[in-house]
């Protein structure tokens, strides 16, 4: 179920829905997560509640586990940090909402990228490749950068939320 509670511009709920039964599939996750499509204060908020970290995020994954043994959880999403990484990447804020579905939903199905040796890293890129998604979240925070451009301006690094 997927619930916008901020709508950002240009962003089709049922195209995004869509998506993430697909993503959802295509991982194997047998529950039917929760989506919020929310502002990156009440991202903020929650960071802080649940993860002490007074900042925004991009996505937080909130994983439950029924008594018949399916994952079942809850994604939270900056709609307002989407936008602001899918203009500086330069895609759609649409896009870039999938993009963070489909990390999000490989969190709820157990993959952790700060523990688990490239794993989720690896799912990651095979899906987003399946999926048709440009670039990762887990591939842009470990891609090379260059230090400086050839006008000796310094390049800036996509905003990185803190993800779990």
């Amino acid at each position: 179920m997927l619930l916008l509670v901020h709508e950002p511009k240009g962003v089709r709920e049922r195209a995004l829905a869509l998506f993430a039964g697909k993503a959802r599939r295509a991982i194997g996750l047998a529950g039917d997560p929760i989506i919020f499509i929310t502002t990156s204060a009440e991202l903020r908020s929650m960071n802080r509640q649940y993860r002490n970290k007074d900042e925004a995020t991009d996505v937080l994954s909130f994983e439950t586990t029924t008594a018949s043994g399916k994952v079942v959880g809850e994604l939270a999403i900056s709609a307002e940090v989407a936008a602001a990484n899918a203009r500086q990447l330069g895609h759609s804020t649409e896009t870039e909402l999938r993009i963070l579905i489909l990390h999000g939903l490989l969190h709820l199905a157990g993959y952790d990228h700060e523990t688990d040796n490239g794993e989720m890293r690896a799912r990651e890129t095979k899906l987003r490749m399946q999926l048709k998604l440009p670039v990762g979240l887990i591939e842009r925070a470990h891609a090379p950068r260059p230090a400086h451009k050839a006008n000796g301006a310094a390049d800036s690094a996509p905003p990185r939320g803190r993800r779990r």
